[in-house]
């Protein structure tokens, strides 16, 4: 389990920094608190199976292409390809804004798509893979709304808000969850917007968001609307490819 352990903590300093994507064993050492002998043995290892690569000349480390081998299969199994990527990139379209598909992940949900908008000078960019904690954001709202209530409310608990506010926000849920939308204001980015609905599989299990990210600055209210709208709708087109039954 150690060797586990330090293994997942070199891929998340690897993977963990949107500008330095390689790393002396040096660099790695300080990172992971772990002696240079230590180290070695273990990118060695890691190496083998590729989870790591190692630049011939620099004898710098980056992440290995065994990651992407994987997370193509798995990225295989949401049915993007052939059900929610299409609709995603038509939502695009009519919009012409950023698209995402969001899924919970525990305390946190992963951006696991994006569509962006070729035709919009100004685009708002979330990086494929990040964690997001679950209280923040139009997705994560709109999810923590449609899931089991005490699951939410465990969820709240670990993450906040304060005490004092754990009604208001838990009132805030129940709200969205009756609108059928979730909309987040300068949360994360200022001056960004985004508007979110719930997608169900054929079980009626909650397994995302999709959502629409636009830049907040002179937009109307009348093009708010038409952003609510058009989410909601294409979170119950997906839902429906994706055999949810309607009660």
């Amino acid at each position: 389990m150690q060797t586990i352990d330090r293994a997942m903590q070199v891929i998340k300093v690897l993977a963990g920094n949107d500008t330095k994507r390689w790393y002396s064993i040096t660099d790695l050492s300080k990172e992971c608190e772990l002696p240079v002998s230590t180290m070695h043995r273990l990118l060695h290892s890691m190496m083998q199976h590729g989870l790591i690569q190692q630049e011939a000349e620099t004898k710098l480390y980056s992440m290995g292409n065994a990651w992407l081998e994987y997370g193509l299969q798995m990225y295989d199994t949401f049915d993007f390809v052939g059900l929610i990527r299409p609709e995603m990139e038509a939502l695009m379209h009519e919009c012409e804004e950023s698209v995402y598909f969001s899924k919970p992940i525990g305390l946190e949900s992963l951006i696991v798509e994006r569509i962006d908008c070729p035709h919009n000078p100004i685009r708002i960019y979330d990086q494929l893979g990040i964690r997001i904690p679950m209280n923040i954001g139009a997705a994560n709202k709109v999810m923590l709304a449609h899931m089991p209530k005490n699951e939410a409310v465990k969820i709240i608990k670990k993450l906040g808000p304060i005490e004092e506010d754990k009604a208001d926000f838990l009132n805030l849920l129940n709200k969205i969850h009756s609108n059928g939308f979730a909309e987040s204001h300068g949360e994360r980015t200022k001056g960004t917007s985004s508007v979110a609905a719930p997608i169900f599989d054929h079980s009626n299990e909650l397994i995302g968001a999709i959502s629409i990210g636009y830049v907040s600055f002179n937009v109307t209210e009348e093009r708010e609307n038409f952003l609510r709208n058009k989410v909601m709708e294409y979170g119950m087109r997906i839902s429906t490819k994706l055999g949810r039954k309607r009660s």
